[in-house]
């Protein structure tokens, strides 16, 4: 129905001005001469093409307005059921992860450890609580949640938090947003639970050539035996970057501690 209003109109756009003001016209010239002078017969003709005009645009107007009323209702659908799949993969990616390492720590009888992951475990189900309960932000772009979310972050872990972010709001799809947002999230996790850093950077840049994402912090830097518990995390964010795209490096920073680096190169 949606496309058949549309060739309707296209079709009536061209059709309808074409019979009436030319019909009338044809009508004058053959029947109305000796009744209607020629000015007289511009003058009809004028209020005839107003009165089209406005009948017309005022419909057309009228079926956009409706549609326009539709798409923006399953926009709003859409968003629910794209916030949903996030925080669906935030409990999955964390908990299953949280879950792996509490596993390992039981079976090694390390009590102080399996006592930090439930914490974890905890922490990733009253945060999807909260997001659940919180009411949507006017501005829902991927900046406005990455910077509120490190912010929490940031009070939650003692951290200091430094962002930097020039990227353009329509840059991403909302698959894309999903996606780049659970990397930050998991860079951020493993900060604060391996690195004993005071520092975090996240720094974001992107044109509609080129987007690149780094973080970086002032940790400990690289350890053979956190590096192997971060394993799981890391592949996930690896193969985050991969399903959009991008390339994923990972470092020692300047500052002693890990860095994280996500580039893509747009198609032209």
């Amino acid at each position: 129905m949606f496309y058949l209003s549309y060739r309707l109109i296209q079709m009536l756009t061209v059709i309808l001005p074409t019979i009436l003001i030319g019909g009338f016209e044809f009508f004058r010239h053959d029947f109305l001469l000796g009744y209607l002078s020629m000015q007289t017969g511009n003058v009809f003709i004028t209020i005839l093409t107003f009165v089209l005009s406005l009948l017309f645009s005022s419909w057309v107007f009228h079926i956009i307005r409706i549609k326009n009323d539709q798409l923006a209702e399953e926009q709003a659908k859409r968003a629910v059921y794209e916030e949903r799949e996030r925080l669906a993969r935030e409990l999955h990616d964390g908990i299953a992860q949280s879950l792996f390492f509490l596993n390992v720590k039981l079976k090694q009888g390390d009590v102080a450890a399996a006592s930090r992951a439930v914490s974890t475990i905890d922490h990733h189900v009253r945060q999807a609580i909260f997001n659940l309960r919180s009411t949507p932000e006017e501005d829902g772009s991927l900046n406005s949640r990455v910077i509120k979310w490190i912010s929490e972050w940031s009070s939650f872990s003692g951290i200091d938090a430094k962002v930097d972010f020039e990227i353009p709001n329509d840059l991403f799809t909302i698959k894309e947003e999903v996606q780049i947002f659970a990397i930050v999230q998991e860079a951020f996790a493993n900060i604060r639970k391996h690195s004993g850093a005071t520092q975090a950077h996240i720094d974001f840049k992107g044109t509609q050539e080129q987007w690149q994402l780094r973080i970086w912090d002032n940790g400990c830097g690289f350890d053979i035996t956190l590096l192997s518990e971060r394993k799981y995390g890391i592949s996930m964010m690896r193969e985050r970057a991969r399903q959009v795209g991008a390339g994923f490096q990972l470092s020692k920073s300047e500052l002693g501690g890990t860095k994280i680096i996500v580039t893509k190169e747009m198609q032209k």
